[in-house]
């Protein structure tokens, strides 16, 4: 695999304070996998996330977290866990798991309901059928396809901009915010066939700073910025863990095998080697385990297997003294993600507190952080990235490499749906936030990625 300029002995040199140091993108988005319309259960299919929490569940407006994260768990090193490190909404004690809904007790799928202790009335309904492939291959991205694209037209305008003395910025905002990274690609290729010179190379003769990345970020082939993204976050003194757990536990299959073939094809390096190299312990198993490609994703849910999974790891952790830490990376390494989140809401019928409390209980640091990331994408994926974007803004200085790479690599896929779950959680727009962080050309140009 081979992007044209983009050479494999250096690739992009490294941005001005990427990856941030002390600091630490694809599934299609959660609202995709929901179920089957049931009464006073789960959302239609093709709606948004999963439904709001009601005020009761402990948070403001729509029942996810207030201002500030989620309470009861450390601020640095990372991801925070959510609330009390206990989940969406969710008591610390009793059964259900607080806003979302409780899988209901008929049976779907036909045959008799089987006998299972833990399920509302000891029945579990028979495997359910996942949603429409039309349905999980839909997007929510706020950048789409440019409709009268035409690449020598725009290289032409991108020449005219850098052309002279001075740049015109607005008129690259005004391009590169509004066509998809495919027709970047082909932008890319007309403008050496029209000039005879890199558009890549005149960018960052004219631009600088955080303008810079976000523009060269956008000009990446989107597997070619998944590994160029872990390439820097293990390359040098130091590790970027978090963003490891970032793209190696929230991409599809397909994606993931791309990007472990790109990292060897552009940076000649093998990635298992790499964290192998960086990490160790059971967080290397972990994301090992990712990097294979191989999680199910057959969008069935199997409510019985679902029980069984969650007693499992319950008798891994909170009913045993000790962990058995590859029990748990079994189940939230090899499950799909509707099928893990039919475990989590068994898990917290058994075990008297959710799963992500109990991960919080049973692991620390980046083991911890990983395992919890699985869980929260289960849930609500948008949620989870608006919650990553939002504490790469909070307080003092801005994560911009976090802020980049997640505006980018959403843009085409469930940005839409982030920037709700962003409002719903936090009680402010995406935009609001990035318009009074961020400055100049790069607020222009992140303001319109995101739709304003």
């Amino acid at each position: 695999m081979s992007y044209p300029g983009y050479p494999p002995s250096d690739g992009y040199p490294a941005f001005p304070g990427y990856p941030p140091t002390g600091q630490e993108s694809v599934y299609p988005p959660a609202g995709q996998y929901t179920y089957p319309a049931v009464p006073g259960g789960y959302p239609p299919a093709g709606g948004g996330s999963y439904p709001a929490a009601p005020p009761s569940a402990g948070f403001p407006g729509a029942g996810y977290p207030a201002p500030g994260g989620y309470p009861g768990a450390p601020q640095a090193g990372g991801m925070p866990p959510y609330p009390g490190g206990a989940g969406f909404g969710v008591p610390p004690a009793g059964p259900g798991f607080g806003g979302y809904p409780q899988p209901p007790a008929q049976n779907y799928a036909g045959g008799g309901p089987a006998q299972i202790p833990g399920f509302p009335g000891g029945q579990a309904p028979s495997p359910m059928p996942g949603p429409p492939a039309a349905m999980v291959q839909g997007t929510q991205g706020t950048i789409r396809a440019a409709a009268d694209f035409d690449a020598g037209r725009d290289a032409e305008i991108l020449r005219k901009a850098m052309k002279g003395f001075g740049t015109d910025e607005q008129a690259i905002i005004d391009v590169v915010a509004n066509r998809s990274n495919d027709q970047r690609q082909k932008i890319k290729a007309a403008f050496k066939t029209m000039y005879g010179k890199d558009l890549i190379k005149d960018l960052k003769s004219e631009l600088s700073g955080n303008v810079e990345e976000l523009i060269l970020a956008l000009f990446m082939p989107s597997t070619y910025y998944d590994a160029w993204s872990l390439r820097h976050a293990m390359k040098g003194a130091g590790t970027q863990e978090s963003v490891l757990i970032e793209i190696l536990c929230t991409r599809t299959n397909q994606e993931i095998r791309e990007i472990v073939n790109c990292y060897k094809s552009e940076f000649g390096r093998d990635i298992e080697q790499d964290i192998r190299a960086d990490t160790s312990g059971h967080f290397e198993r972990l994301l090992i385990s990712m990097c294979q490609g191989n999680r199910d994703e057959n969008q069935t849910v199997d409510y019985q297997k679902a029980q069984e999974d969650a007693q499992r790891l319950y008798q891994a952790g909170e009913g045993r003294l000790g962990t058995d830490e590859s029990c748990f990376n079994m189940v939230l390494a090899s499950r799909s993600f509707p099928q893990l989140k039919a475990t989590v809401e068994a898990y917290s019928r058994i075990a008297n507190r959710d799963l992500l409390s109990s991960i919080d209980r049973e692991f620390s640091g980046n083991v911890e952080r990983g395992l919890k990331t699985i869980v929260q994408c289960a849930l609500n994926r948008p949620a989870f990235f608006a919650e990553r974007l939002y504490h790469s803004m909070k307080g003092a200085g801005t994560d911009d490499s976090t802020l980049i790479r997640i505006v980018v690599t959403r843009s085409e896929i469930d940005l839409v749906q982030i920037k709700q779950m962003f409002t719903q959680m936090y009680q402010k727009t995406l935009a609001t936030m990035i318009a009074s962080d961020t400055s100049g050309d790069y607020r222009r140009l992140l303001l319109a990625i995101v739709g304003q």
